[in-house]
């Protein structure tokens, strides 16, 4: 006499995984301004870009411990804030002025699909994810990150108030970092602001805080994941942005898009948004299957993975806006 279980599918949440390479290498994250500045500015872009990309490629293959390192590389285009010319006319340019300072872009993104990729709202479930840590001390005076729009990496000042009669006002107090060494550098970074008609529109650390969890292969929908790239197979490209899939593969023998760890290759004016990047990742419930699949698999391949997930990101400033 056997006894049959029967168990519901959905009672066994599935995570799908993703191929992973060793390091994502982002070449660039302009915007239209940069573009309508015309082909000198992204050449001296990439001719800043390229030493960084030996040595990032040199610091890969020293982790990878004598293996190939699988390294892609991508570039991250600003369709969300502006909209200029179309992806038939500058993505072709922003190719060429690659390919003239020897690089090759793996993979290119649009950065409204940080916001919405296809039907599925990834920067509403990534806000849905944030954890915000209470500053020592503190008693809940100040309202939540998903009621304000705002994250901060500490306590802030106090709130100057009337003093009640016959009581002294309160003394000013600085602001507080949570996990300051010495000194407190405090940050307090606006996630999105909402218009009178309800609209709202999210900040570019908030959308570049996705696009890391995009490149390390954390993001997932129901399980499956979000940002999978689609093979550029026509002879050219739309006229429209929306035409244009939220991330093409370019290079059809490239490594995989998602990796363990990330770098990108910035102008200097990128500083204060990545590290407001940083506050966020330090403050997002990333989904725990994506990050077990990541942890076991580095674990058989050897490959160091820092447990932080902002600690898997670093970046190259280079001077100059």
């Amino acid at each position: 006499m056997t006894e049959a279980v029967f168990r519901e599918t959905a009672a066994d949440p599935r995570t799908q995984a993703v191929p992973l390479a060793h390091l994502s290498l982002e070449l660039g994250h302009l915007y239209m301004e940069d573009f309508e500045a015309g082909p000198e500015r992204l050449r001296q872009h990439f001719a800043q870009v390229r030493p960084w990309v030996d040595a990032a490629r040199a610091a890969a293959a020293a982790r990878a411990g004598g293996k190939r390192p699988r390294i892609s590389t991508c570039f991250l285009i600003d369709d969300y804030f502006t909209r200029f010319s179309s992806p038939a006319e500058l993505v072709p340019l922003l190719l060429a002025e690659a390919d003239r300072a020897g690089l090759v872009v793996d993979y290119l993104a649009r950065e409204s699909g940080c916001a919405v990729t296809g039907k599925v709202p990834v920067a509403e479930a990534v806000a849905g994810r944030i954890v915000e840590s209470p500053p020592p001390g503190s008693y809940g005076l100040r309202p939540p990150a998903a009621q304000t729009g705002w994250l901060a990496n500490g306590e802030r000042s106090p709130v100057a108030r009337a003093p009640q009669a016959m009581k002294k006002a309160a003394a000013w107090q600085p602001p507080k970092e949570t996990a300051a060494r010495r000194h407190s550098v405090f940050l307090d970074v606006e996630l999105w602001r909402d218009d009178a008609g309800g609209h709202r529109t999210w900040s570019c650390p908030f959308l570049a805080a996705v696009w890391q969890l995009a490149r390390l292969g954390l993001l997932r929908n129901e399980g499956e994941p979000v940002f999978v790239p689609q093979p550029h197979t026509a002879p050219g490209f739309p006229d429209d942005w929306d035409e244009l899939p939220a991330l093409v593969r370019l290079n059809p023998r490239a490594d995989p898009f998602a990796a363990y760890r990330t770098c990108s290759v910035l102008p200097s004016r990128f500083l204060p948004v990545e590290h407001a990047v940083r506050v966020i990742l330090d403050q997002t419930e990333v989904d725990r299957g994506a990050l077990r699949q990541v942890a076991e698999r580095s674990a058989r391949e050897q490959v160091p993975v820092p447990d932080s997930v902002a600690d898997r990101v670093s970046y190259v400033f280079y001077a100059g806006s």
